[in-house]
């Protein structure tokens, strides 16, 4: 029996999903925090549950060929960039190499082949989004002097602490400009005595600072979510953050007045400019609203849609049904290739933005209707689909989307996730009906985290 608080020596095998290090005592499996495959390590084991543990490193014996020098200041305590430590070669290796033992043990898919991996141009200051949360209460540096203030912070939370939150002043994968926004609201917001929410307590004004970005336009988005609505005690923070950086074309401000802690809001209101940035991806351009889905890597979204539309090979004769269309981004791009798009989305605002941009493209054969997925998507007006594309969140397809998207026996499904483990349980469900999974592509979207993007292509047979 491993015990917490023991120390092992390990020899670490490979990386789970999430980043950890996987390594094995006799059949018990510890889950090594920052560990690299091929790396022999002293760990604490600090939490055990029946058959594994998780443990951090104490000493490294033996350093992975792979190992590099972590850019970021913050990268011992923030959890955003976990593969940091890693060399970008081997992180797509890796990713790789979990997509097939995901789904080999979730789908009963053995040596799943890869068409391929698409890398992401740029490692670093790739997001055209990030949130970051306001609090009283700080983390503290196990360096920093005790006398240090602790009561105001802007940043990103610790792992596994939701009430705890480090102030970032320089993440490396977020666009450079939205540093210097991000520290000079930190600071006026402190000169103009503006009181950060306490997420215990739920006491507080500023809760989530969401920064947006235009990579092909230049155009900035600034969304400050508060507890509550008062607009004047916004207004001096606008009117200088606006003046600091003339190119901001967009401050709008969130009003959340929920315990949960969620970075959007019940209602919005406009403070500078518009509501919404644009963005350009290939020769169409998209309006985007604060709480709108759009692809958080402009440059890699390009290469995801190009993979699409080359799964569904279109002749332009289809009908095709985008599931989870947000924006409207698929919909659009595949919409000169075939004869008809229909897009399905929840959200109202996404969906509105959706309409909006197909006017300004002047794309006139799609629509997008308003529908809870988890719910059945029949509806006898519509004509029967050719191509299916789901797009879903993390959760994959819930409720009753599977089976309604089986129930059309589209020709093909092509299945877009962030998720690797949702989609292989939805696989086993596509297969069962008939289908064979056709390709299988890997697009880094997210550099030096967990996350990959896959785009599965399957084939009515």
């Amino acid at each position: 029996m491993v015990k917490k608080g023991e120390i092992l020596n390990l020899d670490i095998d490979s990386l789970a999903y999430g980043g950890r290090g996987v390594a094995r005592h006799g059949q018990f499996v510890v889950f090594v925090d920052k560990a690299l495959p091929s790396e022999k390590v002293n760990a604490l084991i600090y939490k055990t549950r029946k058959g594994y543990g998780e443990a951090r490193i104490l000493d490294v014996l033996s350093e992975s060929n792979g190992r590099v020098e972590p850019v970021c200041e913050h990268f011992s305590y923030c959890g955003g960039c976990s593969h940091q430590h890693l060399e970008y070669s081997e992180q797509l290796t890796q990713k790789k190499n979990q997509v097939k033992d995901i789904f080999m043990r979730q789908a009963g898919i053995n040596n799943l082949e890869i068409t391929s991996i698409i890398p992401s141009e740029s490692a670093y200051h790739y997001r055209n989004k990030m949130e970051f949360t306001f609090s009283s209460r700080r983390w503290r540096l196990p360096d920093e002097k005790p006398q240090k203030p602790a009561d105001y912070a802007l940043g990103l939370h610790i792992p596994k602490r939701w009430d705890k939150i480090l102030d970032i002043n320089n993440c490396h994968i977020q666009q450079m400009k939205g540093n210097d926004i991000l520290n000079f609201v930190r600071e006026e917001s402190k000169k103009l005595n503006i009181k950060p929410y306490n997420q215990k307590t739920h006491i507080g004004f500023l809760r989530h600072l969401v920064l947006r970005f235009g990579i092909n336009t230049g155009d900035i988005m600034v969304n400050i979510v508060t507890s509550y609505e008062d607009t004047e005690l916004l207004t001096p923070l606008v009117k200088i953050l606006v003046s600091k950086f003339p190119e901001i074309n967009s401050v709008v401000n969130n009003i959340n007045t929920k315990k949960a802690d969620t970075a959007y809001g019940e209602w919005e209101n406009t403070l500078s400019g518009q509501s919404y940035i644009e963005e350009k991806i290939g020769d169409l351009t998209f309006e985007i609203s604060s709480n709108s889905f759009f692809q958080t890597n402009t440059l890699q979204a390009e290469n995801l849609y190009e993979t699409i539309l080359s799964g569904a090979d279109l002749s332009g004769t289809e009908t095709v049904f985008d599931l989870y269309s947000g924006t409207g981004t698929i919909a659009l791009y595949l919409a000169r290739y075939a004869q008809e798009i229909i897009g399905f989305e929840a959200v109202d605002t996404a969906v509105e933005d959706a309409l909006r941009n197909s006017v300004i493209n002047g794309v006139g054969n799609v629509r997008f209707i308003r529908k809870n997925l988890e719910k059945k998507i029949q509806d006898s007006t519509l004509p029967d689909p050719d191509v299916i594309v789901v797009d879903p969140p993390r959760a994959g397809l819930v409720g009753k989307a599977i089976d309604s998207i089986l129930s059309y026996q589209a020709k093909k499904i092509i299945y877009v996730s962030c998720n690797p483990s949702t989609q292989a349980r939805d696989t086993v469900s596509i297969l069962d009906k008939g289908y064979a999974l056709k390709s299988m592509t890997l697009i880094d979207m997210f550099p030096h985290t967990p996350h990959i993007e896959t785009v599965a292509v399957f084939e009515w047979e």
